[in-house]
């Protein structure tokens, strides 16, 4: 609401006098007039007359096909814009109303542009980035680390745009042995947003690359809205490998960067976050071969000092065998002497007790001793014989005595002893058999074993 304020009179001694405006004054009261009767305004129209003077400030004429106005974007305000102001662009801003003092000129003060249409897919980007949120989509829980060496890496994008190119040769710059494999889609237009997933979706189930890279280069918030779609987003979700994204520059955001496992400004830098630095591997190598050859040498140089030191107390074979051979020989000579010394002793004591024993001999005794051994030997023999010989007639005495008395002389006159086999019971009584069993008859000369058929009691 404009509000107007009624001339300002003065009286003076009853006497009206008239309050006279300034200019300045006039266009300062005007402005805070328009700055607090109107609030923050959203205005769309087209760019014209559009200046950048050294200030780095930008001035231009919005208009529409019936009026126009002045623009204000001051430095700061346009360092956080994610588009370039051009004349002929059609634009929403968000500005407020105002009026530079100086020249009287009605204006507007910008703190927000962006073009003309983009407005409804902010809001269905801002509608699906809170709702996907809610769920846990971005949570970073459900992130999954990025390989350190990946084998091959899968590459969505189109087959046609300069993104392609410059992943390609980040990749062979920074590590050629990476392959890569191309899942061609559409990156804006109808039906973008259906291939992007399904390229995905394939990708996920082929399982034949480490990583993915959904790539784009830069364009407006319609240009990208291929990637804002929840069918992206879904299968982003749903996908086991690994996913960077980068899509447009690094000012643009998407609903697929928040998504995808690591979000990447652009996909120059997506290919980077992905592939190693072969020169830092190479560094690395020559790092830890120079730090193994310092090691090594350091290993040879305490062996080479343990060997000198070993060298040193390491005698050499001739001048080893040398110093044996004349400790042998002083040994011998000693051995030598020694036996020398001790068979002249030995011999000196063996002539003494020779004489002693000559002294002492007991020939003269033994001689006796053997005429009376043989003597009583003859005495000993007569005895012996003449004894063996009463023993021997006692013996044959006692034997005929007992052979009279044996049953073996009985068994001679034609009788038998019968017995059981088992146990060798002699037999007495026939009735203490049966018909059938064994029996034993030892004869004079010879034994029978025998069946019993038939038993007689007489």
């Amino acid at each position: 609401m404009l509000l107007f304020m009624e001339p300002h009179v003065v009286t003076q001694g009853g006497t009206p006098t008239r309050d006279v405006y300034t200019v300045s004054r006039l266009n300062r009261e005007a402005r805070i007039l328009l700055e607090s009767g109107f609030p923050a305004l959203w205005i769309e129209g087209e760019i014209s007359n559009l200046a950048r003077p050294a200030s780095g400030h930008v001035y231009f004429s919005l208009k529409d096909n019936q009026a126009q106005v002045r623009c204000a974007l001051f430095r700061m305000q346009l360092r956080r814009l994610r588009l370039e102001p051009k004349n002929g662009m059609q634009v929403q801003l968000r500005a407020r109303v105002s009026l530079y003092e100086e020249r009287g000129d009605f204006q507007l003060i910008v703190e927000y542009m962006e073009e003309a249409g983009e407005g409804a897919l902010r809001r269905a980007f801002e509608a699906l980035r809170l709702r996907l949120e809610r769920e846990g989509l971005f949570d970073a829980a459900r992130k999954q680390p990025l390989p350190r060496l990946p084998k091959r890496i899968g590459l969505i994008t189109s087959p046609s745009g300069a993104v392609l190119h410059d992943i390609l040769r980040t990749l062979e710059r920074r590590f050629p042995a990476i392959n890569v494999l191309l899942y061609p889609v559409p990156v804006q237009g109808e039906g973008a947003a259906e291939k992007i997933a399904a390229a995905i979706r394939l990708a996920d189930q082929r399982k034949d690359c480490d990583a993915l890279i959904l790539a784009r280069g830069g364009g407006s918030l319609e240009d990208l809205w291929a990637f804002n779609e929840e069918i992206v987003a879904r299968a982003l979700d749903a996908c086991s490998v690994p996913v960077v994204c980068g899509v447009g520059h690094e000012t643009d955001f998407t609903i697929a960067d928040w998504v995808a496992d690591v979000r990447a400004p652009t996909p120059t830098a997506a290919a980077e976050l992905l592939s190693p630095n072969q020169q830092e591997w190479l560094t690395n190598f020559q790092g830890i071969e120079a730090r193994l050859t310092r090691l090594i040498r350091d290993r040879l140089r305490q062996l080479n000092q343990h060997l000198d030191w070993q060298s040193a107390r390491i005698v050499h074979p001739a001048q080893r065998i040398q110093l044996i051979h004349h400790r042998v020989q002083a040994l011998a000579q000693r051995l030598y002497l020694i036996q020398t010394t001790r068979l002249q002793n030995t011999h000196s004591r063996l002539i003494a007790l020779t004489a002693r024993l000559r002294q002492n001999s007991p020939s003269p005794r033994l001689h006796a001793l053997q005429l009376r051994g043989r003597y009583l030997y003859e005495r000993l023999q007569n005895g012996a014989t003449r004894h063996l010989e009463g023993a021997h007639q006692r013996l044959r005495q006692v034997a005929q005595t007992l052979h009279a008395l044996s049953p073996l002389a009985t068994l001679e006159r034609g009788y038998a002893i019968v017995c059981r086999p088992a146990t060798g019971v002699v037999l007495r009584n026939s009735a203490s058999v049966k018909p059938g069993e064994r029996i034993h008859a030892r004869l004079a000369r010879g034994a029978l074993d025998c069946v019993v058929e038939k038993i007689h009691e007489n």
